[in-house]
């Protein structure tokens, strides 16, 4: 049997292959609170060896696109129960992607009370989307007190909590992609002249301490992260001296025993590539799992994993347009594509119902 569709551990758990559903935004969470379309959309991908949702926010100020999900209300949890039951139900596996946008939002898309923050007050390149008024700039965020950072180290950790009282199997920090976790680490967007920000060790703080403090709340075999070194998505250019930040925080977060890093690739996308030479460095400085993400198709993935390169590979549109890709990919059947035009739009089209094989 390939690789791919070998079990294998994460951790405690026992996973029934090493294609992980990667975490995609899909603006289906009306009010911010999860639903039973969710619960469906998420359930028909559970042969999946492991899920990641989509970005879910530890706090009303991380909402920053319209109608993603958070984890910070009851509500929320009570409308996240149902998703992993359905998960669980079809033996599948999943962990909640704690997602806080940072600066990378508009006002219209918070509710009342939220707050626009980031490391610094220095607006990103590029427009956000907003139901209310369309595509608006993004707007400068409010640079974070020290208070501001603990707040938030809270919320991180109250919503592992929360996760794990939903039924999740554990948690995944999206320290990728241009929102807060990422925008501490780069120079670009840290711009702090405290303990937060100057030298790798005070702009990786603020993400170490909330991995430390997720770690103390639910376990270190709950807790997992993304990271994109290289990745330029959301005004995060690339700069001089990353890849020895970038190789220092692997050793970090290897010193913390975590679940897994989730290393993501954008360059299928456009952006450029991660070198070989960088995860070939996760791959030596972190002794956890593995979780290779950007791109793949079966025969890639299959070939990675041989390589010993990654222990989990991930992709995204494919399970988006193939709830049963598993079965599509191991049996060599034609795929589905997906339908751009429905990626974050309401309601089930484009989301619930592409075909399955007979």
């Amino acid at each position: 049997m390939p690789l791919l569709f070998s079990r294998t551990s994460l951790g405690p758990l026992s996973l029934q292959n090493r294609l992980v559903m990667a975490p995609m935004t899909r603006s289906r969470a009306t009010g911010n609170v999860p639903n039973d379309l969710m619960a469906q959309y998420y359930g028909q991908r559970a042969t999946a060896g492991l899920i990641v949702t989509e970005g879910t926010s530890p706090s009303p100020n991380g909402l920053g696109y319209a109608r993603i999900p958070g984890i910070f209300s009851g509500p929320q949890v009570a409308g996240w129960k149902p998703v992993t039951a359905a998960v669980h139900g079809k033996g599948g596996m999943i962990f909640l992607q704690l997602m806080h946008c940072g600066r990378i939002g508009h006002p219209l898309n918070l509710p009342p009370g939220g707050r626009l923050l980031g490391p610094s007050a220095i607006a990103a390149a590029g427009e956000m989307y907003t139901d209310a008024e369309g595509l608006k700039p993004h707007p400068v965020p409010e640079a974070m007190t020290e208070a501001d950072i603990h707040t938030a180290i809270g919320e991180f950790t109250q919503a592992a909590k929360n996760a794990v009282e939903a039924g999740f199997d554990g948690v995944e920090l999206h320290g990728a992609n241009g929102y807060l976790l990422e925008q501490f680490l780069r120079p670009n967007s840290n711009q702090r002249t405290d303990r937060y920000g100057g030298p790798v060790e005070n702009r990786e703080r603020f993400v170490l301490e909330v991995v430390d403090a997720v770690i103390a709340a639910i376990g270190k075999e709950k807790t997992g992260i993304r990271l994109s070194p290289f990745g330029v998505f959301n005004d995060m250019p690339a700069y001089e001296g990353m890849a020895a930040d970038y190789t220092w925080l692997a050793e970090q977060l290897d010193a913390r025993g975590l679940a897994y890093i989730h290393l993501v690739d954008h360059s299928a996308m456009g952006a450029p590539p991660v070198p070989d030479s960088m995860k070939a460095i996760f791959r030596s400085a972190f002794k956890g799992t593995l979780i290779l993400s950007g791109g793949y198709d079966a025969a890639t993935a299959e070939q990675d994993l041989a390589a010993g390169r990654g222990d989990l590979i991930a992709v995204g549109k494919p399970f988006l347009a193939n709830p049963d890709l598993v079965a599509r990919w191991k049996t060599g059947g034609a795929v589905n594509g997906p339908d751009m035009g429905t990626f974050y739009t309401p309601g089930p089209k484009g989301y619930t119902d592409y075909p399955v094989l007979a």
